[in-house]
């Protein structure tokens, strides 16, 4: 099967740790890492989450941490209200994975398009 070029584009996971083995988080505002994958290649880097201990208020921040880093998709367990409206007018397609297993099983489960996508 042939990919065209030009569609490779960055799904930021939320993630307990910094590596495709690290459990992932349920938690946007709150997971501790964000573990951006490069659809095509599967290259990939952690960010800590620099406000997973904040106060109120901190799923928008952190939204704005996927903006900045050119994020296309999101996959997380919940996403609050708040970031939800900001993720989606910045055109980041969210996507629900609960399963409890690593970035790597997310990333697997997302790559064969079997994960709900969440409006």
């Amino acid at each position: 099967m042939s990919k065209n070029k030009g569609t490779t584009m960055k799904i930021c996971f939320t993630a307990k740790g910094t590596t495709l083995d690290a459990q992932t988080e349920e938690r946007f505002g709150r997971a501790p890492y964000f573990i951006l994958v490069e659809s095509e290649t599967g290259s990939f880097e952690a960010i800590q989450n620099p406000f997973a201990d904040g106060g109120g208020g901190v799923g928008p921040k952190a939204a704005q941490v996927l903006i900045a880093n050119h994020v296309r998709a999101l996959v997380s367990g919940q996403v609050g209200g708040n970031a939800r409206e900001v993720l989606a007018a910045a055109g980041i397609v969210m996507y629900t994975y609960r399963d409890g297993g690593t970035v790597r099983d997310a990333f697997d489960q997302f790559s064969k398009k079997t994960l709900e996508q969440s409006a």
